[in-house]
C-alpha cells in the first residue's frame, strides 16, 4: 500500500510551517507530498523548498499551476501520485499525530475504498467555539449513513477517483462534497474513522464568518447541492415575510404579536440548540446574531450560486 499525500496551497506563508510541521510528526509518514501551488506572491514555495532540503526522507514535488482552483489542484495532484491510495488535508489544518495511521488503517480490508476522516475546531475565543457550533459536525450530530468527509480530511483509493472523474473543476468550493457524493453515488464503500482527526482554525470575526457562509453556500448553488437544512431556511423567511406583508397591509395587532412570538422562540432556538457547545454566558449574545449572520448569508449565496449554474 503505497500513500500520495497531497494538498494545494496558495499564499500560506503564514500557515504552511505548522502544516509541514504537523506532518513531520505522523507516527506514520506517507511515501510522498505533492503540493500544488496556484501561484503564490509570498514565501509559501520557498518554505516548502527549505523544508525539502531539511527533511530529504520526505519526497516532496512542488506543482505550480496559475489560477488553478482547489479542485484543479488536486486533480493535478492526484494525476502525478505513485501511491494507489490519496491522502488528502488541506493548509491552515493541522494534523493529530495519528491522523495517517487511522486514516489509512482501514485500506487493510480490500473492500474498503474511502475512508472518512473527522475535524475539530481550532478555537482561541467565545466567538471562534460559537462559530464552530455552526462550521462544524459536531460528534453528536454525526450522522454516519449520510456523513460526506470533507477534504480536510480524506482517503481514497486512486481508482475511485479515476472513476468518478475526479474533483469537479468547475466549483470553487463545494467541490469536496460533490467529490464525495461521486464517490457513494458509484457505490464505492465508505468507511468513517472519527479518530483521523484534523484541527481546522476558524474564521476570526463576523465579516469573514459571513464571507465563508456565502461562498459555501453559493458552491452549493452552482453544484445544485441542497443540504438538508436549506429549504427550511428559504420556507422560515418566507412564512416570516408574509406575515409581515399581512401585518402592513392589515396592521392587525395580532398579527404583529404572532411575528414578535415566532422572533422570540427563533432567538431561542439560536441559542438552545448550540450552547451545550460552548457554556459561556457570552454565548447568548453571539449565537443569535450568527444564526441571522448565517441565514442571510445562505440564502444569498445559494441564489447568487443558482444563477451562475
Amino acid at each position: 500500500m503505497k500513500i500520495s499525500f497531497i494538498t494545494t496551497v496558495l499564499e500560506e506563508e503564514e500557515a504552511i510551517d505548522a502544516f509541514l510541521d504537523s506532518l513531520l510528526k505522523q507516527t506514520k509518514q506517507p511515501k510522498e507530498l505533492i503540493v500544488v501551488d496556484a501561484g503564490s506572491r509570498d514565501l509559501t514555495v520557498k518554505k516548502i523548498k527549505s523544508f525539502q532540503k531539511t527533511h530529504p526522507t520526505i519526497m516532496i514535488r512542488i506543482i505550480i499551476v496559475k489560477r488553478a482552483n482547489r479542485a484543479r489542484g488536486r486533480n493535478e495532484a492526484i494525476k502525478n501520485a505513485k501511491g494507489d491510495i490519496i491522502v488528502c488535508c488541506d493548509v491552515g489544518c493541522s494534523l493529530d499525530k495519528n491522523w495517517l495511521k487511522n486514516i489509512t488503517e482501514p485500506f487493510k480490508d480490500p473492500k474498503i475504498d474511502v475512508v472518512a476522516g473527522y475535524y475539530k475546531p481550532i478555537t482561541n475565543n467565545i466567538f471562534e467555539k460559537c462559530l464552530a457550533a455552526y462550521t462544524c459536525v459536531m460528534p453528536d450530530r454525526l450522522d454516519p449513513k449520510n456523513f460526506l468527509p470533507s477534504s480536510r480530511s480524506i482517503a481514497f483509493k486512486k481508482i475511485a477517483w479515476q472513476k468518478v472523474g475526479g474533483y469537479p473543476e468547475n466549483l470553487d468550493t463545494c467541490e469536496d462534497l460533490v467529490f464525495a457524493k461521486k464517490l457513494k453515488k458509484a457505490g464505492f464503500k465508505f468507511k468513517i474513522r472519527k479518530d483521523a482527526i484534523v484541527y481546522w482554525r476558524q474564521r476570526k470575526n463576523l465579516k469573514e464568518a459571513a464571507l465563508q457562509f456565502y461562498r459555501y453556500a453559493e458552491g452549493d448553488g452552482k453544484a445544485l447541492y441542497i443540504r438538508p437544512q436549506t429549504p427550511f431556511l428559504f420556507l422560515r423567511y418566507l412564512i416570516g415575510g408574509g406575515l409581515l406583508v399581512i401585518f402592513l397591509a392589515s396592521k392587525s395587532l395580532f398579527i404583529l404579536y404572532t411575528i414578535y412570538l415566532i422572533l422570540f422562540l427563533y432567538l431561542l432556538w439560536s441559542v438552545g440548540k448550540n450552547f451545550r457547545y460552548v457554556r459561556n454566558h457570552k454565548a447568548i449574545f453571539i449565537l443569535p446574531i450568527l444564526q441571522f449572520t448565517s441565514d442571510f448569508a445562505v440564502m444569498l449565496g445559494f441564489l447568487k450560486g443558482l444563477s451562475k449554474k
